[in-house]
């Protein structure tokens, strides 16, 4: 594989108190600011200081499965670690929960009932706002299939199953100056990845110790030598 999908940072005013409660609801091994994956996630969680306050809803936010425990179950234990309800618009009839972290990042807490992400593990998808161009930019930088591409929706997944990542298509929301999240990838050649990565549809933003770049949405993500 030319480039392999390494972590998804997050931005955080507090970095050690959102490690410290994602750690605790995913049961994932902690390792200084990162979360290693457990065997259903192609990423480790790396949370970073930044002073990048929540205005609006993120352009990334979790989905969490109810199969190894009840919604209910779920639920009571993000409160029981800090985590609040959140409104962001949902309809009372939605059977999926929508919560918050403590510094106000979205996630939500899918029915059991729920096809989709069935087989999944605990961190089931990444749910992000993005075009129909985005997911097939991810699919072809990733090397993952799309699983889904319908009325400008995308999805993708490893070829070997897992955790997937999906794209609502439009409308779009309204874009912040800078993202929360954002994606790590790691490649052997960094040069050769930066130019087959523009032939993609990325853009180059920066280059420093690793490259910030850019997918067609806009969106940043980080490519360093592996």
């Amino acid at each position: 594989m030319v480039v392999r999908l390494h972590a998804l940072t997050v931005l955080a005013s507090q970095p050690e108190l959102l490690a410290s409660f994602w750690g605790d609801l995913l049961g994932w091994e902690r390792l200084g600011l990162d979360l290693l994956p457990d065997a259903d996630a192609p990423m480790r969680l790396s949370f970073q200081g930044a002073d990048l306050p929540r205005a609006r809803l993120n352009q990334v936010h979790f989905h969490l499965t109810s199969y190894s425990a009840s919604q209910e179950a779920i639920v009571a234990r993000v409160l029981a670690l800090g985590g609040p309800h959140l409104d962001v618009g949902q309809l009372p009839e939605e059977d999926h929960v929508v919560l918050a972290d403590p510094e106000g990042n979205e996630f939500c807490v899918i029915e059991e009932t729920n096809n989709w992400l069935a087989g999944m593990g605990f961190l089931g998808e990444i749910a992000a706002d993005g075009t129909r161009d985005v997911g097939v930019f991810w699919a072809a930088a990733l090397a993952w299939p799309l699983v889904h591409d319908e009325d400008g929706e995308t999805a993708i997944q490893p070829p070997e199953g897992g955790m997937k990542i999906a794209w609502g298509g439009p409308p779009l929301n309204e874009r912040a100056a800078r993202n929360r999240m954002h994606f790590v990838l790691i490649t052997d050649d960094l040069d050769a990845e930066v130019e087959r990565l523009v032939s993609l549809g990325a853009s180059v933003v920066a280059r420093g110790d690793d490259v910030e770049m850019a997918d067609p949405d806009g969106n940043e993500f980080h490519l360093r030598q592996g």
